[in-house]
């Protein structure tokens, strides 16, 4: 029988960032529902939360171990089926380690965990487990980068050569962390965030957004790395040559402190044949670039036959009505949903429920971290990633 997907999450309690954003996702389509939680480390706040949330007392745990261990109890079918984490990076990997040994599936916010090591221990178990695993690299969910992937793999750009790909933001270009603030707090504390600021922050998701339009794998990078504001622990500003799978050559950059910047991602891919150009500030828009041709404007929309499939399934609104973040974020939750749905009835998966981050894109964020900081340690030597 079909039903919907139970879901309880770890963290996203009052004062939280991120967790109000990944519940409208998980709720968006209908397929999920949140029937639990253990919304903050405080008892007190998680309760409070968990009454934000219309949850039932008895489910609005003080702990996810508690969460894990009541909700395994419970019958299937109203015990949750996964578990969604969106705590500080240190506190990624105990959680998602627990889910996964007693049997629930993982939605996690990025970067994987606290450290490479962290990371590859959960790639295992996962691999073990036959569970699914998302990471919620939020950019590869809009219907435009999918449209970019299917036209580097169906060859309209010819052999690729170069990739520019940035994500400049302005929120800590002054010691933000120094007023209590507490999103910036925990993201400069190394003993939190790990052993990356700005590139673990913002510039795993440039990275990743890199690897999924090309198909390709960064190989090699050369790296300048930055602490611009005084007194800042870890990176705020870093520039980087990339070498990629099949002799392709680019520039990443990702910044903190770009003053006046808000989350201005944007990629650019040439080949041989053209180029194509995506900024999430018009995220319906790709430009398709040719040499000799005016350039192509391809446009989201329900009713645009020119677009392929993967980009079709991942779209809801008609043309000419802006689909934004939330529908990005909301694609990686749709799709994991579909994906243990069909597993519960037995079925055959749609191709499309496969779409999504997974826990090896993880590990290859943590090991583009280590490469970051320690060719940026080196002086901007070349490594291997």
């Amino acid at each position: 029988m079909k039903r919907k997907i139970k879901m309880g999450m770890v963290g996203g309690g009052r004062g939280a960032f991120i967790g109000a954003v990944h519940r409208i996702a998980a709720l968006m389509d209908g397929h999920i529902e949140m029937v639990c939680g253990a919304l903050s480390s405080d008892p007190e706040n998680a309760k409070l939360s968990g009454l934000d949330w219309y949850l039932p007392e008895e489910r609005s745990y003080g702990s996810y171990e508690k969460m894990i261990k009541t909700e395994k109890s419970l019958p299937e079918g109203e015990r949750m089926d996964m578990v969604v984490i969106v705590t500080p990076n240190y506190l990624h990997y105990e959680p998602a380690k627990m889910a996964i040994e007693n049997g629930f599936h993982v939605v996690c916010d990025k970067p994987l965990a606290f450290s490479t090591e962290e990371a590859e221990k959960l790639a295992i178990l996962v691999e073990k487990s036959g569970l699914v695993f998302a990471l919620t690299h939020t950019y590869t969910g809009y219907p435009m980068v999918k449209e970019a992937r299917n036209m580097i793999k169906t060859g309209k750009l010819g052999k690729l050569r170069k990739v520019i790909v940035e994500y400049p933001q302005g929120w800590l270009s002054t010691a933000l962390e120094q007023t209590g603030q507490k999103q910036a707090d925990w993201r400069t504390d190394p003993k939190r965030s790990g052993k990356g600021g700005a590139v673990g922050d913002i510039g795993t998701h440039a990275g990743n957004l890199a690897e999924y339009i090309t198909g390709l794998k960064i190989t090699r990078l050369c790296a300048d790395v930055t602490t611009f504001v005084g007194g800042r622990r870890l990176d705020d500003d870093v520039n980087v040559l990339i070498h990629m799978e099949q002799e392709v050559k680019g520039i990443l950059h990702c910044s903190q402190i770009c003053a006046g910047e808000e989350n201005d991602v944007n990629i650019r891919v040439y080949g041989e044949k053209g180029g194509i150009e995506w900024h999430q500030h018009d995220p319906n828009t790709l430009l398709v670039k040719q040499s000799g041709k005016p350039v192509e404007i391809y446009r989201a929309g329900t009713d645009k036959s020119y677009l392929g499939a993967r980009a079709m399934a991942n779209q809801r609104t008609p043309g000419g009505h802006p689909e934004g973040y939330l529908e990005a974020f909301a694609n990686i939750y749709r799709n994991v949903a579909h994906l243990i749905q069909a597993r519960i009835q037995g079925l055959e998966p749609d191709p499309h429920s496969f779409d999504f981050p997974t826990v090896h894109d993880g590990v290859r964020g943590m090991r583009f971290i280590d490469a970051v900081i320690n060719s940026g340690q080196k002086n901007a030597k070349w490594v291997e990633v």
